[in-house]
């Protein structure tokens, strides 16, 4: 379990953790999101002491990071997937940390083959292309079969059967108990991969909960009605307290009222329905209206060739152009490591 009470990071004048606390319990999948520049990172590397916080802390499984002796016994983590010697094999960048964590060394084969990388074990690290670093990281991660594992942005890079073998893993790894979190700004990884969130912005809490209820925040839940008496059902509707939006020919879409209180006024006013369907509010909304004036950088109006290259505006992460070329093994390999 990963808990962080009143985590503080500040830089001179600029705070990029304010007093942040939440708990990250095991056997779920918990999704750390947030805009670029809201404080993830930071708070990840702290929780794993490479930075030092300014006010708070954070212990995993009761203890702080430091406490813990040989520490990829306990926690695994992938922070930065260049944060690695470009001139060493994949094999010996594993090695050395099995021998400096007291690990035996058929960890190191066993967590290639986990992450699909044993056909390239002996090929310098500087020629991998940014998924076959994500999946190095994955493994290095994963060498200490440790109980708690912190991604950041893991699957930046992967090609498609990359991610989706990188969700499985983590739900996997979630199902056989450990604590598992994933940071992302990406809405649709969330959606695929997480069970809970913890959601933050400028290095505050916006919200703590499972992946459901933060949706349900959003304003995005509505019903979609098919009637051929659309007007009459409109001004129903809207007596009622919903809001109605007519979508052209016999559709509307309402919001404000459940789909079987809809049902209900239609039947006692005999007005018949070709279609009743709810939709959910989507994470991306509930995202976008939670986080609304709490993102550092923000894309302009302007759609010309020039609008991505204004001084003062942040790129953010990478977002996938090189994509995984990992040789020998496909992204759904056989699972061979951590258990």
């Amino acid at each position: 379990m990963i808990e962080v009470n009143g985590l503080t990071k500040r830089y001179g004048a600029v705070t990029a953790v304010h007093d942040l606390t939440f708990t990250v319990r095991p056997g779920h999948v918990t999704g750390f999101l947030g805009p670029n520049g809201a404080g993830k990172s930071t708070t990840l590397r702290m929780i794993v002491g490479l930075n030092r916080p300014t006010a708070g802390g954070a212990t995993i499984d009761g203890r702080p990071f430091a406490r813990h002796r040989a520490g990829l016994r306990h926690v695994g983590a992938l922070l930065d997937a260049a944060d690695v010697h470009g001139g060493r094999t994949a094999a010996a960048h594993l090695r050395a940390l099995a021998a400096g964590n007291g690990l035996p060394r058929r960890r190191v084969s066993e967590v290639l083959e986990e992450v699909g990388l044993e056909a390239v074990a002996r090929r310098r690290i500087g020629g991998f292309s940014l998924g076959m670093r994500q999946r190095l990281g994955i493994a290095a991660a994963l060498l200490g079969d440790p109980p708690v594992l912190l991604f950041d942005e893991p699957v930046n890079g992967l090609d498609p059967e990359g991610v989706r073998w990188a969700r499985g893993l983590f739900r996997r790894l979630a199902a056989e108990g450990r604590t598992v979190l994933v940071s992302s700004h990406l809405m649709s990884e969330m959606e695929n991969t997480a069970d809970r969130l913890v959601v933050i912005g400028r290095g505050e809490l916006i919200a703590e909960e499972s992946l459901a209820a933060f949706a349900a925040r959003g304003a995005g839940a509505s019903v979609v009605v098919r009637t051929p008496d659309a007007a009459e059902l409109a001004a129903v509707l809207a007596l009622e307290g919903g809001s109605v939006r007519a979508d052209g020919g016999d559709a509307l879409t309402v919001t404000g009222l459940s789909a079987a209180r809809i049902g209900e006024l239609a039947h006692q006013r005999r007005i018949m329905l070709s279609e009743l369907a709810p939709r959910a509010a989507s994470l991306e909304q509930a995202f976008m209206e939670l986080t609304a004036g709490r993102a550092d950088y923000r894309a302009g109006a302007r759609t010309d060739a020039h609008a991505g290259h204004q001084p003062g505006h942040a790129t953010g992460h990478a977002t996938g152009h090189q994509t995984d070329h990992a040789t020998g093994r496909r992204a759904g390999a056989p699972s061979g490591g951590a258990r």
